[in-house]
């Protein structure tokens, strides 16, 4: 079976989701980690989960490799309230198939909750580099 490369990567592209984070979402991450439930905001690993879902399913798509992210969290993300998370390529190296993209997440006030960068390898992603 042959699979149709995507659009190739540029400059800009960016990809975006939103989600509202449930007690009982937090719950869940909680019962698996082991760590005690806390009904302040929304945990970190939640909204860098949002990241790591763009990035592997949606920019560059299936196939991208993690290599480093970091981020910054400015405000505590609230509980029911619609975030979106938002990945955005700033820098693309073709020869080393490295995609470097800034990472933003917004409350749905437009409030900046977290901003960081993800570096990732795109070598097996479709017709990344064209």
């Amino acid at each position: 079976m042959t699979t149709s490369p995507g659009p190739a990567l540029t400059l800009g592209m960016f990809a975006e989701t939103t989600r509202n984070f449930t007690a009982a979402d937090i719950d869940a991450l909680h019962s698996v980690s082991g760590a005690p439930a806390s009904r302040a905001a929304v945990p970190e690993a939640l909204v860098n989960g949002m990241f790591s879902y763009l990035l592997g399913v949606e920019l560059p798509g299936q196939g991208t490799n993690y290599l480093k992210q970091e981020t910054e969290f400015l405000q505590p993300a609230p509980i029911g309230d619609a975030l979106t998370a938002r990945v955005e390529i700033t820098r693309l190296r073709p020869d080393k198939h490295l995609v470097d993209l800034a990472t933003t997440c917004r409350a749905s006030d437009g409030t900046l909750i977290a901003r960081g960068r993800a570096l990732v390898l795109a070598r097996d992603v479709a017709g990344a580099f064209a």
